[in-house]
């Protein structure tokens, strides 16, 4: 790997989820997370099928060593198991700019804390460990249920990138683009703190 690759490595610890640096030691888990309900049928997402986990992880590896994306496994601290992946990608060191995408969590841990408390342990880094600017989401803009968890995140629509990408059957993918900028943390951290501690 590329010593001087930004972000360096880091592990990102809380009460209900650890990320870690992604690992091929993880494939059974992600294996077994992403036959969780099929989540690879959604269309508009790119979730790997089982059988894709592997050259999935060896694709985002690949790309941690171009020094273009920092892959994390998600780990349910409940029971040990991996259960998704999340990256810092499209990274711009230069202008401390970095996206949080390529998401996916296996169907028994979605609408959970884990998703919440995995944007507070990044969004926490991007701001205050690497000093960003802003941070990025983006997804399908026909990916409502995605949409609308960036939005209760805080983060503001910037515009759809229009027939932005070739999706593996064929259509084309209008992106919705939002960020949170710098000055919006501290309201951005206050509300996912609120979200996490809040009766369920």
């Amino acid at each position: 790997m590329n010593m001087e690759a930004w972000p360096p490595p880091v592990t990102l610890t809380g009460k209900h989820v650890s990320l870690v640096e992604l690992s091929l030691s993880h494939e059974q888990d992600l294996v077994e997370a992403a036959n969780d309900d099929e989540l690879h049928r959604l269309w508009y997402t790119m979730i790997p099928r089982s059988l894709e986990v592997r050259a999935e992880i060896e694709r985002r590896l690949a790309l941690r060593n171009t020094g273009s994306m920092l892959p994390f496994s998600i780990i349910d601290r409940a029971s040990d198991k991996v259960v998704g992946m999340t990256t810092y990608m499209n990274i711009d060191q230069a202008n401390r700019r970095i996206e949080i995408g390529s998401t996916w969590y296996r169907k028994a841990v979605q609408r959970s804390a884990l998703n919440t408390e995995c944007k507070l342990l990044l969004l926490r880094h991007a701001f205050e460990q690497l000093n960003c600017i802003a941070v990025e989401f983006r997804t399908h803009i026909m990916n409502t249920q995605s949409r609308r968890a960036i939005e209760r995140l805080g983060a503001k629509l910037d515009g759809v990138i229009r027939s932005h990408m070739i999706m593996q059957n064929g259509t084309i993918r209008d992106t919705a683009s939002y960020s949170i900028i710098q000055s919006e943390w501290p309201a951005v951290e206050a509300n996912l703190l609120w979200q996490l501690e809040k009766p369920r």
